[in-house]
């Protein structure tokens, strides 16, 4: 099975970060604009957090904070997982079934150059499945 630079190589390395200084409200708003279910959370060039929409339901809403009045800094996640171009995809899966997150930050050398989702990993897992079929039906087809 390929590794994460496979997926980085495919989707880019676009990635989404805010300040942790940033409201919750408008951290909301960019991951609206950008349809995207988290944000890395950067300061000076470090990743110091991630926000995901969990982090709000369950550290803003359930718990009656006002998103416009909460840092995202109060409710980030700390304990960041994350892994480098050379993980296998199975490292992925098993690190996000573990952990329960959907999100990995790809670090290389100390330096964030992209982000994995569970979505990245899944199309990548199907569209390896994909080729591997055709090229079997090829093999046994004769052509």
């Amino acid at each position: 099975m390929g590794a994460v630079r496979n997926i980085l190589k495919a989707k880019g390395n676009v990635i989404y970060s805010v300040s942790p200084e940033i409201t919750v409200f408008k951290a909301l708003e960019i991951m609206l604009e950008k349809n995207i279910s988290a944000l890395l959370i950067m300061e000076n060039l470090d990743l110091v957090g991630i926000f995901t929409e969990r982090e709000y339901a369950r550290k803003v809403i359930l718990q009656g904070k006002s998103s416009k009045g909460t840092k995202v800094r109060d409710i980030m996640s700390v304990n960041i997982n994350s892994v480098t171009p050379d993980s296998s995809i199975d490292q992925c899966m098993q690190l996000m079934t573990d952990k329960f997150i959907r999100h990995l930050p790809v670090m290389d050398e100390g330096k964030l150059i992209g982000v994995v989702s569970i979505g990245d990993v899944v199309k990548y897992i199907i569209d390896e499945q994909k080729f591997i079929i055709e090229n079997m039906e090829h093999y046994i087809g004769g052509s």
